[in-house]
């Protein structure tokens, strides 16, 4: 029994010394951190009726798109942090749902969603993994909407091509993650992000439609501390 226990001892110990590094340059308060990575932003649609004349319950549904981000942080403790999230616009795919599911591409609309965190990391600032939570506010941008043959076959048959412009909104988020600790500079963090994000498509032949997105953002990167 004995021997157990200085076994179990022996191994909380050193599960300790890998959890933890006595380097002074871990990531801690006036320290600026740099994220470069991967991010997947996946809708979860739930989208209102095309208002009149149209198909009753004509719906839409919007795609994935994965992109390149830069996150840029600084440390206002040693546990607080401000977060700005940027990168490149994410251009999603708008298909046919409801009584026009399975007609294909409606069309395509870009978005750019910068969005600034304030986040709370656990831990001490060594810690070698160090999970955080944030909650921030979203600017959802969209721009170059563009309607397909198919939109048009809907909602103006034998006319001009039909388009749609989306109605840019502020949102809140909310954010998981966690940071890996390499080196005194270096670390791997990942993080999922929700966003509670409604907004409104108009149509060019008069019709309009609300649709809840709330998408749901998946990331993976690489950060360095300065």
């Amino acid at each position: 029994m004995k021997k157990n226990m200085n076994t179990a001892v022996k191994m909380l110990a050193l599960a300790a010394a890998l959890c933890a590094s006595s380097g002074a340059m871990a990531q801690a308060k006036g320290d600026w951190v740099v994220k470069v990575g991967v991010n997947k932003i996946t809708p979860k649609v739930e989208s209102g009726n095309v208002s009149a004349p149209a198909l009753p319950n004509t719906k839409a549904d919007v795609g994935t798109d994965t992109k390149p981000i830069l996150n840029i942080g600084y440390y206002i403790t040693d546990n607080w942090a401000a977060e700005l999230d940027l990168g490149i616009p994410y251009r999603h795919d708008v298909y046919g749902a409801g009584a026009i599911e399975g007609t294909g591409k409606l069309g395509t609309a870009d978005v750019l969603p910068p969005t600034a965190f304030l986040q709370y990391h656990f831990f001490q600032p060594n810690t070698f993994i160090r999970p955080y939570v944030g909650v921030g506010l979203t600017y959802a941008y969209f721009r170059r909407e563009r309607g397909s043959t198919q939109l048009n076959a809907l909602l103006n048959t034998g006319g001009t091509g039909a388009t749609f412009s989306m109605e840019a909104k502020f949102a809140v988020s909310a954010q998981i993650g966690a940071s890996v600790r390499i080196n005194d500079h270096w670390s791997i963090d990942g993080g999922v992000i929700k966003t509670k994000l409604k907004t409104t498509a108009s149509y060019s032949t008069g019709q309009t439609q609300s649709l809840k997105l709330d998408p749901v953002a998946v990331n993976l990167g690489v950060s360095y501390k300065f």
